[in-house]
């Protein structure tokens, strides 16, 4: 499961929506920051970050390609 770390009125996770959906995605967890301290410490400034469940992460920007080239790319097991 693919999960969309973001904040709540950011254009730029609007484009990341936008570039996910270019990319075929459209299952996917958003998860939001606003609130909740530990998460702001950890992601503020990188938002939109994509996380998938192997905990890879995929920071903004990022384009349908490498998206696509991203998900393909397998995590070490």
């Amino acid at each position: 499961m693919l999960t969309l770390i973001q904040r709540d009125d950011c254009a730029l996770c609007d484009e990341a929506w936008e570039v996910m959906h270019t990319a075929g995605i459209r299952d996917f967890e958003p998860v939001y920051i606003d609130g909740d301290s530990l998460l702001e410490s950890r992601f503020g400034s990188r938002v939109p970050v994509l996380r998938d469940a192997h905990g890879r992460e995929l920071d903004w920007p990022f384009t349908p390609d490498m998206l696509r080239a991203w998900l393909a790319f397998s995590a070490p097991e």
